[in-house]
């Protein structure tokens, strides 16, 4: 791999004091996985996580640009930083992430005591910009806003992907059990409404033995679990030696980590879900019966709008496919409502299209106007625009389907006996004993333990199920009797087929019948 673009200094030397970094990340997990490595890119330069802003030297804002309102909410923390900056003006204060890849300098006009800026193109650089950003401080006696204090790297595309800058690094990771594992960045796709490829460039994979090697760090760090990251990560290997995509690095990984006991993969775009990465999920039993793949909108003429690249019916088929060939898999998915020119009928083809394909979850929000997108001119312009409180009401209609689809395919694991792996404890801080885990469909278990001082934390266990909600289940571990794993999660869920009633068809669309699928 190619060496970073800049000389790591010597921070064995004695007296040299350790710096503290606080990081605080908004955004998805892809943005997660990048806070770690920046975290690990700055330890040998002298840093160490606090988890306590005030007593940082660096305080780094990882942000988010998917819609408007993460944008508003990443300089309303910046603004509510500025305490720091006048009880510390020694203090660093950087903006990162997708905010600062598309606003760039403008950050410095809209909160002047911001110190960095740099975007998801310059990751690899940020070591060097922290220690070009103190030495300016000890350089000029200025006011610390002044431009020439200031430290701005935001290119537009880096040729590489951003792990090759580097022979070696170790993110320090936020989960005991857990890994985050970048495999592609950016994506190719431009839908009208999206500013990721603005945001986070073209799609580049990383080199399968990085992965492999990273992969190998975790599992001998004790991880149970991986999952692997892209914005469209069924996309990677498209721009690597042919015949290499995720099917092959899945039965890599399954091969050669045998102590990685889950893998999972998110998030898939329809169009590179092929059958070749359906049969591996269902070749490989530590690959885990979960897909996550965003529909969008359950109207074919929306989805024409949005440059989706599939129609409502494709998508039906590609998921009848997944449960066909892995029976019961837990399918999630991502909708928006309002976009614009959605009429009604459209909006009702959504809510057809969620019972029909019976998801176990999905990501819901109203369409928000991006200014850089084709979709965020029609709305500029006034074209097609829906109200925002129409926009709202089909939001909570649509969240009220969701919630009747999930809890339906939840119910189904009442008095089920499935295999949970814990996370740690229960976030609700009023039980004792109490833990949180998953299931192999990614479904979130609480549960009660019969083990009053045990730490189950990352431990592997058989967990009954006494109660079901739609986002979340309830049951109980008795470490003395445990009970037996008959089944695991997703062979209770084959039960169910496909989905629920998807009501009639929209004139002009076929809906496949539900297949009788094994159980």
């Amino acid at each position: 791999m190619a060496s970073s673009r800049f000389e790591q200094p010597d921070t064995s030397a004695p007296g040299r004091p350790r710096r503290k970094v606080y990081i605080d990340t908004l955004g998805c997990q892809m943005n997660k996985n990048d806070s770690e490595l920046m975290l690990g890119l700055l330890a040998p330069y002298g840093f160490d996580q606090t988890l306590d802003k005030t007593q940082a030297d660096l305080v780094i804002l990882n942000t988010c640009q998917i819609r408007a309102n993460a944008e508003d909410k990443a300089f309303c923390t910046l603004q509510n930083w500025k305490a720091l900056k006048h009880a510390n003006p020694q203090v660093k204060i950087a903006m990162g992430g997708c905010v600062a890849q598309q606003v760039k300098d403008e950050v410095f006009d809209k909160v002047p005591l911001v110190d960095i800026v740099f975007g998801t193109q310059n990751i690899q650089d940020l070591p060097r910009l922290v220690e070009e950003a103190f030495r300016k401080t000890a350089r000029f006696s200025a006011p610390k806003t002044a431009r020439r204090h200031k430290v701005l790297a935001a290119d537009k595309q880096k040729p590489q992907s951003t792990y090759a800058y580097f022979d070696h690094i170790t993110p320090v990771r936020q989960s005991q059990v857990s890994a985050w594992i970048t495999i592609i960045e950016g994506c190719d796709y431009f839908c009208t409404y999206c500013v990721v490829p603005y945001t986070r460039g073209r799609q580049i994979s990383r080199p399968a033995a990085s992965i492999l090697e990273e992969v190998r760090q975790v599992e001998q760090q004790g991880y149970r679990e991986i999952t692997l990251l892209g914005q469209t990560v069924d996309s990677y290997g498209k721009d690597l030696a042919p015949g290499y995509g995720l099917a092959e690095l899945l039965y890599d990984l399954h091969e050669t980590c045998p102590g990685i006991d889950r893998i999972r993969f998110m998030t898939s775009h329809p169009l590179d879900l092929g059958e070749s990465i359906i049969q591996a999920v269902a070749d490989l039993p530590r690959v885990m019966e979960y897909i996550h793949v965003p529909m969008q909108s359950g109207s074919t003429a929306v989805l024409d709008r949005m440059r989706r690249g599939y129609s409502r019916q494709a998508y039906f088929e590609l998921t009848d496919r997944i449960r066909q060939v892995v029976p019961g898999c837990g399918l999630s998915g991502d909708f928006i409502v309002g976009f614009p020119g959605e009429t009604e009928a459209q909006f009702e083809e959504t809510l057809s299209a969620v019972r029909r394909v019976g998801f176990d979850l999905a990501n819901t929000a109203v369409y928000s106007a991006r200014q850089q997108t084709p979709a965020g001119l029609w709305e500029g312009r006034g074209e097609g625009t829906v109200a925002d409180d129409v926009k709202a009401e089909r939001l909570q209609v649509l969240n009220d389907v969701v919630a009747q689809e999930a809890m339906r395919r939840n119910t189904v694991l009442v008095g089920q006996v499935v295999e949970v792996l814990v996370e740690g404890p229960s976030q609700r801080q009023r039980y004792q004993h109490r833990w949180r885990g998953r299931t192999r469909t990614n479904k979130v278990v609480n549960f009660d333990s019969s083990h009053p001082t045990a730490d189950l934390t990352g431990q592997l266990l058989a967990v009954r199920i006494d109660q079901a909600g739609p986002f979340a289940l309830q049951g109980h571990h008795n470490h003395e009797a445990p009970d037996r794993l008959e089944a695991p999660d997703y062979m209770f869920l084959a039960q169910l087929g496909q989905g629920g009633s998807a009501g009639p068809a929209p004139e002009g669309d076929r809906l496949l019948a539900d297949p009788v699928l094994a159980t």
